[in-house]
């Protein structure tokens, strides 16, 4: 899963990213509204966790501008506004969820997890399947001929990008963003390597290289 977090106070993002990083989570940092609109547009993210004190324009206001947008990306506000209209405020504004600050790490995660089921049961199923390879998004299993694969976190999280844009080329850049946090160190071969893992234990020929573009799966 890969998170957008928006808030200014960066020893508390740092946190934040150190904390969720541990359970596995992708997290990418902003400090601003303008900034997090760009992502949300052009890199949409799995959640956005967004502080509403921003320092360029309020977070209520990013919110409506992402719903003006048609995009339904989750949205959960974490916010040291705590009143009962302040909660009414951002829910009616479009956020999915409203966590006041100070909280805890075991809360929040519990809510991230509401919205990770959430996204699941809006799309037609939790299983996508191509060929003999069928990935579960629920249980992150997948499966080649009904044998069940060992993969890395890594290794999973490019084959569900992949899987669920069969027939559309995803770019290197575009792979990298979702397996890595910005600011991470990465070799520069790590995308040709997890892909390489892939074609041994799925086959070599599942995934299709675009020479000088990306990779893609064709649709079956």
């Amino acid at each position: 899963m890969q998170i957008l977090l928006v808030e200014d106070d960066l020893s508390l993002a740092d946190g934040l990213q150190q904390a969720l990083g541990h359970e596995g989570i992708t997290v990418n940092h902003v400090a601003n509204g303008k900034e997090a609109l760009h992502v949300v547009e052009s890199f949409p993210p799995d959640i956005v966790l967004l502080d509403l004190g921003l320092p360029d324009m309020d977070g209520l206001d990013v919110i409506k501008a992402i719903r003006r947008k048609k995009l339904t990306t989750p949205v959960l506000i974490l916010t040291a506004r705590n009143t009962v209209q302040d909660t009414v405020s951002g829910l009616d504004c479009g956020a999915d969820d409203y966590l006041a600050k100070p909280f805890e790490i075991s809360e929040l995660l519990a809510r991230i997890r509401v919205l990770e089921r959430r996204i699941s049961t809006t799309a037609e199923s939790n299983e996508i399947n191509i060929g003999q390879v069928s990935l579960d998004t629920e249980s992150m299993q997948v499966k080649v001929s009904d044998k069940l694969l060992v993969l890395s976190k890594s290794e999973y999280m490019l084959l569900k990008a992949l899987m669920q844009n069969a027939g559309r080329v995803q770019t290197r850049d575009g792979l990298e963003s979702q397996l890595y946090s910005w600011g991470e160190e990465v070799s520069s071969n790590a995308l040709e390597v997890h892909i390489h893992h892939l074609r041994k234990k799925i086959g070599i020929e599942f995934i299709k290289t675009v020479r000088g573009v990306g990779y893609t799966i064709n649709k079956v």
